[in-house]
């Protein structure tokens, strides 16, 4: 991790010695009350006796003649001024010690909580910002420690072993991609064993891996010589928060490994939360200039995620990658970059589009600050370009790098099925609300719907998603077209910088899979996710178009989406996998936009394996029309198991394979 900027040890001992002054004028009175608290033998009084202990205590303070607190001898102040100092003293040196020594992200002014918080995420545990505390998913599969290091060490013991090799992790983007189910450094070939509502690709806090090499995709589009030119793979914590490779050694044999059985190339998130953590325009590409160049040695192909999102949080984040520290200081006096609930409930994962135009982070926009980002990537690693080692970008667009709201977010309580929350009540984006519905005459309409439920509720709960409800009304079609409006105009302007800052190379848009209530009229859980596609309007269409004005391509977690009818759970959300596929990729082939994929589910066997070619490589499609890339989620210890591997390297074979028509190349 990063040591954060004036995290040191003199800065320390002056808010020690002024929190103990702030605190000296209070110390006495909570003394006390800590004190009366307790019976003589350390047990709770009851109830009545509380009180009168608590009664006794306001009539000495109150009294003038001078009570608990003014009776107390000057000695004993000084004596506990001097405890307080000496414990807050060993508390400075203790967390600049794990700052300064052990790699910990702790703020200037952390506590007891975030030391037990930091050392629980490096036993491999993930502690959300309330608190909740529970095991990873591959906790069980990989040591205690840094998640990153974790991955490294267990790949090397396992050559050391003799045993196939590799344990990149990260998680499966289709997964995540709905469920906001990310974490990753470099998309490695990870595969958790998600829930099929467990669907997001962060963080990307995902990661992701390739079949065959893991990373981003690999000159693949179109595919040339009938075979899949690209197969990625992605792992966490490749890249730690002081932009340094965790492991070279272990990574190099990954990488070779990988090599070993022709995968293209290997994709990786480049996280802004690493790269210009600490100041505005102040980047430090160091470690992913080495990784990139590992890779070069190898003759793997690169692709590469702008990652604008924190990773951690949410399901399947083994990892905790923050927004850059100097934008969690904004956002400390002004919350309101970031999305917002109806209750008020702020969502730090990603900022809220309402500020793309907003001169509010230090004199830049949002948008301005993602340019100034991918100019630099693209400024440092110009001979990775010129040389066609990154073969395409992909472009971070909200929560999981994905183009959507955060309407689902586990930490506020999303459970699956549930709808979700739409999530636009900052006052940028109410604002932006205020003015539409002014424009449309309808200045009443300046709010979002109250009947809309919560963030588990099932659309027949509520008014707004039933049958015939509110959302098919007058102002509930305002309100929809507006809000998803407001993502498409998103996508439009991060990738149109993108398309200016990568001049000439391939860049990409990943969308998310979100099939649950998909067979309803209202399509609850995508209006919230920002995609209007009730039963009689086709929400994808305007995507599309806006993809193919700046040539993105679209990564759409879907390989293997369309073979879950038969599951339980999926019948009792209403789910419709095989539709919201279909719908998509229809949507996709009109616009003639190239099309590659992620895996969005554990795959070890060849009957899954053979569900995913199916999918990708299509034979009876009357049109010819195929992905270009495939992403496969992902590298893990168990993947490494000598007959997981050996049906892995033979999808890899097949992957590669002629195919039984000639490509349809889309430009």
């Amino acid at each position: 991790m990063q040591k954060l900027i004036g995290a040191n040890e003199e800065d320390d001992e002056e808010e020690i010695e002024m929190d103990v002054k702030e605190e000296d004028n209070e110390n006495g009175q909570k003394h006390i009350s800590a004190q009366m608290m307790l019976g003589a033998d350390g047990v709770m009084p009851s109830t009545s006796h509380q009180f009168q202990i608590q009664q006794q205590l306001q009539e000495q303070v109150s009294t003038p003649g001078g009570g608990a607190r003014r009776s107390r001898p000057l000695e004993e102040k000084e004596r506990t001024k001097l405890r307080e100092r000496h414990r807050r003293a060993l508390t400075a040196r203790i967390l600049a010690g794990l700052r300064k020594h052990g790699n910990y992200n702790l703020r200037v002014r952390a506590d007891i909580n975030d030391v037990i918080a930091a050392l629980a995420r490096e036993a491999g545990w993930v502690v959300l910002p309330d608190g909740t505390t529970f095991p990873s998913r591959s906790q069980g599969s990989r040591p205690a420690g840094d998640s990153s290091a974790g991955l490294t060490s267990s790949f090397s013991e396992m050559l050391s072993q003799q045993a196939p090799p590799t344990s990149l992790q990260g998680v499966s983007s289709g997964y995540c991609a709905l469920v906001e189910y990310n974490a990753c450094h470099m998309k490695g070939v990870f595969m958790p064993t998600p829930a099929p509502y467990d669907l997001s690709s962060s963080g990307h806090s995902q990661s992701s891996g390739m079949v065959g090499n893991g990373g981003e995709q690999t000159e693949s589009l179109p595919l040339i010589a009938g075979s899949m030119e690209v197969i990625n793979d992605k792992q966490l914590g490749v890249v730690n928060m002081k932009c340094e490779l965790v492991d070279p050694d272990g990574l190099l044999k990954q990488l070779r490994v990988l090599k070993s059985i022709n995968v293209d190339g290997v994709m990786i998130d480049c996280w802004w939360g690493i790269v210009e953590a600490h100041a505005p325009q102040e980047y430090n590409w160091n470690g992913y200039r080495k990784l990139f160049q590992m890779v070069h040695e190898l003759k793997l192909k690169l692709q590469v995620v702008m990652s604008f999102h924190e990773c951690g949080g949410n399901v399947g984040d083994d990892v905790c990658i923050p927004v850059p520290h100097w934008v969690a200081e904004i956002g400390r006096s002004n919350p309101d970059i970031f999305f917002t609930d109806r209750e008020g409930r702020r969502n730090t994962e990603c900022l809220s589009w309402g500020i793309d135009k907003e001169r509010v982070l230090r004199g830049r926009t949002a948008v301005e600050v993602y340019f100034d980002f991918m100019r630099s990537f693209r400024v440092e690693f110009n001979e990775f370009f010129e040389d066609g080692i990154i073969s395409m970008v992909e472009v971070g667009l909200g929560p999981c790098g994905e183009l959507r709201y955060p309407s689902c977010p586990v930490k506020h309580g999303w459970r699956y099925p549930g709808i979700g929350e739409f999530q636009c009540y900052d006052q940028y984006m109410l604002k932006s609300l205020r003015k539409a519905a002014e424009m449309r005459g309808h200045s009443f309409w300046a709010r979002g719907p109250d009947n809309a439920g919560s963030y588990s509720s099932h659309p027949h709960e509520t008014g707004f998603f039933c049958d015939e409800g509110d959302y098919d009304g007058y102002y509930g079609r305002f309100f929809l077209n507006w809000y998803s409006q407001l993502l498409i105009n998103h996508g439009d302007l991060v990738l149109s910088l993108a398309k200016l800052a990568f001049e000439g190379s391939c860049i990409a848009a990943k969308l998310p899979g979100i099939h649950w209530w998909y067979k309803t009229s209202s399509h609850a859980a995508e209006l919230t996710a920002g995609f209007y596609n009730p039963c009689n309007r086709d929400g994808y269409i305007a995507i599309a178009a806006m993809l193919h004005k700046h040539g993105a391509a679209l990564n759409f977690a879907c390989a293997e989406l369309q073979f879950l009818e038969q599951l339980e759970d999926l019948q009792e959300a209403l789910a419709n996998p095989q539709g919201l596929v279909w719908q998509v990729l229809n949507a996709a082939w009109e616009a003639c936009i190239t099309v590659v994929s992620e895996n969005a589910f554990v795959c070890h066997d060849r009957v899954g394996y053979n569900k995913i070619l199916e999918n990708v490589k299509p034979v009876n499609d009357p049109d010819g029309r195929h992905f270009s890339s495939f992403t496969y989620l992902r590298l893990t210890p168990l993947l490494m198991e000598r007959q997981n591997f050996m049906e892995f390297e033979r999808f890899v074979k097949r992957m590669h394979g002629k195919l039984q028509y000639p490509f349809f190349n889309y430009k």
